[in-house]
């Protein structure tokens, strides 16, 4: 397996860490699991939901407009 490194604003990663305790997995396996599926072409609705959802509550931004 290969690291990758990602940039997550803290507070997303907390509630994600807690919702995925709560899920009896880790943020690092709904990563895994998520990027599997993308490469594999497996594009459903409730999975860019997610990220949609993730991208949203990030501070993150690629500049102005």
């Amino acid at each position: 397996m290969t690291n990758l490194t990602l940039s997550i604003d803290e507070p997303v990663l907390r509630r994600a860490r807690i919702r995925a305790l709560e899920e009896g997995t880790s943020v690092n396996a709904l990563v895994r699991e998520h990027l599997a599926r993308y490469a594999a072409g497996e594009r459903r609705l409730p999975d860019m939901t997610w990220f949609l959802e993730l991208s949203r509550a990030s501070a993150a931004s690629s500049g102005p407009g």
